[in-house]
């Protein structure tokens, strides 16, 4: 079910049904901060929240109606903190969209990141495919009762997907799994693991690009091949050693990315 709000409290209370939260509900907020584009988690014993700002996200109609249809796909109980003329909006800009369409849109990434530990990665190659921590789980190759999500708040259904960002976001994922909680300093010393660049264009005509909302990314499993484009690691980027930070690995190992690319055209 969808339910729309003028007003929300992020609480441990349902507006809804006066109850706590169950793992089956999730919130939207379209807000006017200048401070993010899109920020998600959950606080004060909240289910989890996507903010999207209209004043920082020109693209936030299509994220609105995305987190719509995916999580309706999905049997979410959905509650949408907007007005009925910026949902309207949304709806009429979003005409003949859908979440998982088959195309890349002009304003989406060409190439989609995805880091992992230097073992995982051994293991993705062995395997030949990248899988989602529930295949991993299931095949009692991880040892871990509880991916590192969990501790902000992710629904245990994120980890059905393999996730894909820029920047330095997964290699802060990748340096949080190693402490063990999570930590947001891009300057922190860590392992560095491997930086995979897929082809996302490709990976939409496939028909296996899935958009929330929020984040990009694949269901289950997706083959290294014909997908994978380029790898960095700590030695195939010219680093002294394996000991870095997320800042100095990402913005080395995307300014290699670009070279290779420019030296395959």
């Amino acid at each position: 079910m969808i339910y729309r709000l003028d007003r929300f409290e992020e609480n441990s209370i349902n507006p809804i049904t006066g109850q706590k939260y169950d793992d089956s509900w999730i919130i939207l907020m379209l807000t006017d901060s200048h401070d993010y584009r899109q920020m998600c988690g959950s606080s004060n014993g909240c289910a989890y929240t996507i903010k999207i700002s209209r004043f920082k996200y020109d693209e936030w109609k299509m994220a609105v109606c995305d987190f719509i249809g995916f999580n309706k796909e999905n049997g979410k109980n959905v509650i949408l903190v907007i007005s009925d003329e910026d949902l309207e909006a949304a709806k009429r800009y979003y005409e003949g969209h859908k979440y998982n369409e088959h195309f890349l849109r002009e304003k989406e990434p060409l190439v989609l990141v995805h880091s992992t530990t230097m073992s995982s990665w051994k293991s993705i190659k062995n395997d030949g495919m990248l899988k989602s921590w529930n295949e991993l789980k299931a095949e009692d190759a991880i040892t871990q009762e509880r991916p590192i999500g969990i501790i902000l708040g992710d629904p245990l259904d994120f980890s059905d997907y393999i996730m894909f960002g820029g920047g330095i976001t997964g290699e802060i994922v990748v340096n949080s799994k190693q402490q063990g909680k999570i930590v947001m300093d891009e300057n922190a010393e860590y392992l560095t693991g491997a930086r995979l660049y897929f082809d996302a264009k490709m990976i939409a005509q496939d028909g296996l690009l899935i958009r929330d909302g929020c984040h990009l990314k694949v269901k289950d499993v997706l083959p290294l091949k014909p997908y994978l484009i380029w790898t960095a690691t700590w030695d195939t980027i010219g680093l002294a050693s394996q000991l870095s930070t997320p800042k100095i690995f990402a913005e080395q190992a995307d300014k290699q990315f670009e070279n290779y690319l420019h030296y395959k055209l």
